[in-house]
């Protein structure tokens, strides 16, 4: 049995020498210290640490109260220093909805992907938007898959090569991708629709600034809030990380585009400006 070893205990004039330095980064309080176990390369991680640094900076670690499914978003329970709760796939918005109403002085987010929220978890989307539910959903959008193995998704784009779409994405047969976004921004009870990206230091910031935002309108009662995040999965794409991106930029931008479809809360110059976007 090993004796543990002592941490050195710095001299007065070590202490003394780094007075004047001040810490610019670190861990947010609302992540754990436990390693992501996502995939080299994979957005999950900046999404997260997004999240947890809004919760930090709008003080409401103690009441928020997340919501997972299946998929690669499963494990965030052991990310997040929050109370979490385990929803069956494709169910996270309803079970957000439950805890929200009989906790209605909690912060409540869902925390799911494409292929649980765009098709396992279709109706219970659209339902909790038009309902106007007062929870925020953060939705990855990477275009498959993820956990179970790269299958072809809702969003998977036209031609996209899956594990079952081997031939790539056959509009006759398969069906167009479904934009979440633009579908949502269509129905009366949603107040915060969005979509952002996570591909470069200045989509980032925009990225945490709308998840921000939605948690913001949820603290003031204003409604139903889904920022959709264009991720990679460098694993099931079959490229580098750095290629994912690359490839990300080209394909699911275009399809894709980034922007607000829907703000209940903007101001009127704002408004116009969306709906000159859309």
């Amino acid at each position: 049995m090993s004796t543990p070893t002592a941490t050195p205990t710095k001299t007065v004039a070590e202490l003394e020498a780094h007075a004047d330095e001040q810490v610019v980064f670190q861990r947010p309080e609302t992540l754990t210290s436990a390693n992501f176990s996502y995939c080299p390369g994979c957005t999950h991680g900046v999404v997260n640490r997004l999240m947890a640094e809004a919760i930090d900076e709008l003080d409401i670690k103690g009441r928020t109260i997340g919501v997972v499914p299946v998929g690669c978003s499963v494990t965030a329970y052991d990310f997040f220093d929050l109370d979490m709760a385990q929803a069956a796939h494709g169910r996270a918005s309803a079970v957000a909805t439950g805890i929200k109403r009989a906790n209605p002085d909690s912060i409540v987010f869902a925390y799911q992907g494409d292929g649980d929220l765009a098709s396992i978890g279709t109706a219970e989307t659209v339902h909790a938007a038009t309902r106007g539910e007062n929870i925020t959903v953060i939705f990855i959008n990477n275009a498959i898959y993820g956990m179970t193995g790269g299958q072809m998704a809702p969003t998977s784009l036209p031609g996209q090569v899956t594990q079952t779409s081997p031939y790539g994405r056959d509009t006759k047969t398969m069906g167009f991708p479904i934009r979440v976004c633009e579908m949502l921004a269509t129905l009366d009870g949603p107040a915060l629709v969005q979509r952002v990206s996570v591909d470069s230091p200045k989509n980032i910031r925009q990225a945490k600034a709308a998840i921000k935002k939605a948690f913001s309108y949820q603290m003031d009662g204003v409604g139903y809030s889904i920022i959709e995040v264009i991720s990679s999965c460098p694993t099931n794409w079959g490229l580098s990380p750095v290629a994912a991106l690359d490839w990300l930029r080209e394909n699911m931008l275009p399809y894709y585009p980034l922007g607000v479809f829907k703000d209940a809360g903007a101001a009127p110059a704002e408004a116009e400006t969306e709906a000159s976007h859309e």
